[in-house]
C-alpha cells in the first residue's frame, strides 16, 4: 500500500495518511489501452450532425441551360451539376453516429493507468473531505492559493455531488470539478494535477477494484 499525506483546505497537512491501493494506483500503466479509451472518448463527443447537399437536394437546375447541340461549348443537362457554381456536392458528408463501444475492462484499466501515472508523477494531492456552505469562488480561489495550484491545470475529484464546491469553481480557469466516479480516463490525463478528496478514494477502490 502506498501512504500519502492528506492535506486540508488550508494548505496544511491533516493528521494521519491515507492507503492508496498498489492494485489501482501502482499498477504498470498500459498505453495502449489508455489510447483506445481517449480515442473512443473524443469520438463519442462528436455529434456526426455535419450534411452538405447533393445534386438531388439542390434546389434549381430543372430546365436543361441550352440546346444539346450548336453552341459550340460542352453540353449541360442541369445547372445544379456538381460541376457548376452552386451546383451539389460530390460525395459530401452525411450525418453519421461517430461512437465507439470501449470493454469495460479495458476502460477500468485505462483508468488505474492514468491514476498510476499520476501517481508515479507525483501529480496526485490527497485533500480532506470538505464542502461549502454556499457558493463562492473566491473560496475556491483561496483553497487552491493554499495549495500552490493557482495557474494550473487542476482536476478535483469529489466525493459525490458537491453542488457548492462545483458552482465555486465551475467558471475558474484551468480547473474542472467532476465526482470520482464519472472521472474518464481523458480527464484523469488532462490536467497538470489531480486534486483527490479523501473520501473519494474509497468510491475509486470500490469502483476499480
Amino acid at each position: 500500500m502506498m501512504k500519502v499525506d492528506v492535506l486540508k483546505i488550508d494548505g496544511s497537512k491533516a493528521t494521519g495518511k491515507v492507503e492508496l491501493s498498489e492494485s489501482i494506483f501502482g499498477i504498470e500503466p498500459n498505453d495502449h489501452v489508455i489510447y483506445l479509451s481517449v480515442k473512443a472518448y473524443n469520438a463519442n463527443q462528436r455529434q456526426g450532425t455535419h450534411k452538405s447537399k447533393e445534386r438531388a437536394e439542390v434546389s434549381g437546375g430543372g430546365k436543361k441551360p441550352w440546346k444539346q447541340k450548336g453552341r459550340g461549348g460542352a453540353r449541360a443537362g442541369t445547372s445544379r451539376s456538381p460541376l457548376w457554381v452552386g451546383g451539389g456536392t460530390i460525395f459530401g458528408p452525411r450525418p453519421r453516429d461517430y461512437r465507439q463501444k470501449l470493454n469495460k475492462k479495458v476502460n477500468k484499466l485505462a483508468r488505474m493507468s492514468a491514476l498510476s501515472y499520476k501517481a508515479k508523477a507525483e501529480q496526485l494531492i490527497v485533500i480532506e473531505d470538505f464542502n461549502f456552505e454556499s457558493p463562492k469562488t473566491a473560496q475556491f480561489k483561496k483553497m487552491l492559493t493554499a495549495l500552490k495550484l493557482n495557474g494550473k491545470k487542476t482536476l478535483l475529484l469529489t466525493n459525490g455531488t458537491l453542488e457548492n464546491v462545483y458552482k465555486s469553481g465551475r467558471n475558474m480557469e484551468k480547473v474542472n470539478i467532476i465526482e470520482a466516479e464519472k472521472a474518464s480516463t481523458y480527464d484523469l490525463l488532462n490536467n497538470q494535477v489531480v486534486l483527490i478528496q479523501k473520501g473519494a478514494i474509497e468510491k475509486l477502490e470500490s469502483i476499480l477494484n
